[in-house]
């Protein structure tokens, strides 16, 4: 065996059942055609499990369970309070359930277990989060023109919310779109994604026992083509909330539009990185290879693009290489695993493809760049963590967001061209500054046009911190008091305190 790389131990994964059917009105069911499809493990290829594939019928049935439970008020009407309640108890029960869900999280997207053992454990901070703002949400009585009229607005949930959901963060997404959801009153309808919709079935049966009503969080799964479209272009929905790659977001965003459905979309990204020359320089190598090698390289806000200070390059650039190839690939349940396979061969074809495309216009691999060959990883989908030097800014490995282990490597003068490099992208999700100048940390932050911007860190997140994008990384906002307001409408109310009668074609003078 190489060094740096971990065999498969002869464990079976027993988390999983041997098959799960959509979960529609508090009840488990197949699709009505009786059409499946298999989740496989990207590791090594085996069937972890079969679950139901929707058609448009089935969806259709959901929202339809999804809309008697808003209409007749088993959740809607519940006051915020007992809504809460709920909610606690469901954080309550994820707590408890972290181990298994995060193995079978692992085995299904093939990231390392020990990434998703921390990332599991936090999510039950966005249920308590989510049950203490909606006990918070207040009205507002907004000045009237007259004493003769009182004017209070309150905030109302929009009713069937339509989540769809990717498969790189596959709980730790659909849950940041439900708890707000929940909260607010809604009821809900998550398509997971094909490659990973275990979890999300796992997550609706903890809050059904949590005391969560039947009919108010409804799950199937299935095809983008199929399912999510209609599940997007569905008259019943009040709200599309979708996280996924720029392009399905903007087919999905003209469907719902059409119904005049409401949309958020958390889409692509193309991280840039600044690292100025009086950063920490083996703190800023860390923090770039935590920041581009986490799950794969495989999510939005990872660190693509790296823009090194120009007398800084050299010796940044030899300590990256160094940490880099000295990252273990293998079998993701293994806790000394750091980097695991890509989620699909579609997936790791897409990466190989993009990082081929550099050669010819000039760049060079400075490290990996290839399938892995190495012994134990030969039957998954495992990229070589890959760097990428002497890139030019129109090249497509920097202006095309790899979603992979990749990332480009280039110098920048000063912080004006810092700036024009990073901002030169269609993109604006996240960013990050590496420098000890606190005044300049801010000063460049400001300029950054993303959404979410990092000094001396990368991937932090929180319940409470707004999550989106600027540009082709998306519409709206997850997290905090944003998401909540999204998850609601305003509705005022005029009340009449005069009792003296009324009637304008009587010869009454005011109109408005």
């Amino acid at each position: 065996m190489e060094p740096g790389c971990r065999k498969r131990r002869h464990e079976d994964v027993t988390s999983f059942a041997p098959s799960y059917g959509h979960f529609i009105d508090g009840k488990e069911v197949p699709s009505k055609g009786g059409e499946t499809l298999e989740v496989r493990s990207p590791f090594d290829g085996s069937l972890l499990t079969t679950v139901a594939a929707a058609q448009p019928s089935d969806v259709d049935e959901a929202i339809k369970a999804a809309a008697a439970a808003f209409d007749d008020g088993r959740w809607s009407g519940k006051p915020a309070r007992q809504r809460a309640r709920v909610l606690l108890k469901a954080a309550e029960f994820l707590g408890a359930s972290m181990g298994r869900l995060a193995e079978m999280e692992s085995a299904q997207t093939g990231r390392p277990v020990r990434e998703m053992r921390a990332q599991l454990a936090r999510l039950p901070e966005w249920l308590e989060h989510f049950a203490a703002l909606c006990q918070g949400l207040e009205g507002q009585v907004p000045p009237f023109s007259d004493s003769n009229h009182l004017n209070y607005v309150t905030r109302v949930p929009l009713g069937v919310c339509a989540l769809i959901t990717p498969w790189n963060h596959p709980l730790l997404i659909a849950l940041k779109k439900t708890a707000p959801a929940l909260a607010a009153g809604n009821t809900v309808v998550i398509k997971p994604t094909e490659l990973a919709p275990v979890v999300v079935f796992e997550m609706a049966r903890i809050f059904q026992e949590a005391g969560l009503p039947d009919g108010v969080l409804n799950v199937v799964c299935g095809y983008g083509a199929t399912a999510g479209k209609a599940l997007a272009e569905h008259k019943g929905i009040a709200k599309l909330d979708l996280t996924g790659g720029t392009e399905t977001g903007m087919i999905a965003a003209a469907a719902a539009s059409r119904n005049l459905a409401r949309v958020c979309m958390e889409l692509g990204g193309n991280a840039p990185v600044l690292v100025f020359d009086d950063a920490h320089l083996e703190q800023a190598v860390n923090g770039v290879a935590f920041g581009a090698y986490v799950a794969s390289g495989q999510t939005c806000i990872s660190a693509k693009r790296i823009l090194v200070q120009r007398g800084l390059l050299p010796e940044f650039r030899e300590k990256l290489v160094a940490k880099v190839s000295s990252l273990v690939l293998g079998d993701p349940s293994e806790v000394s695993t750091h980097i695991g396979p890509l989620v699909s061969e579609r997936q790791m074809n897409a990466v190989l493809k993009l990082i081929e495309t550099a050669m010819p216009q000039g760049a060079k691999v400075l490290c990996g760049g290839e399938r892995s060959q190495r012994a134990g990883c030969e039957h998954g989908w495992f990229v070589e963590p890959t760097i990428i030097g002497d890139v030019q800014p129109h090249m497509s490995c920097f202006q095309e967001e790899i979603f992979g282990p990749c990332v480009t490597l280039l110098p920048f003068d000063d912080e004006a061209h810092a700036l024009a490099l990073a901002n030169n992208s269609r993109f604006g999700l996240g960013g990050a500054v590496w420098t000890r100048d606190v005044a300049r940390a801010h000063r460049v932050a400001q300029k950054l046009r993303a959404g979410i911007v990092w000094i001396n860190a990368h991937h932090r997140n929180d319940p409470s911190s707004p999550w989106g994008g600027f540009g082709h990384s998306g519409v709206g906002r997850e997290n905090g008091w944003e998401a909540l307001y999204e998850y609601t409408e305003s509705k005022s109310v005029v009340v009449s305190l005069d009792d003296t009668p009324f009637d304008w074609f009587g010869g009454a003078k005011r109109y408005g």
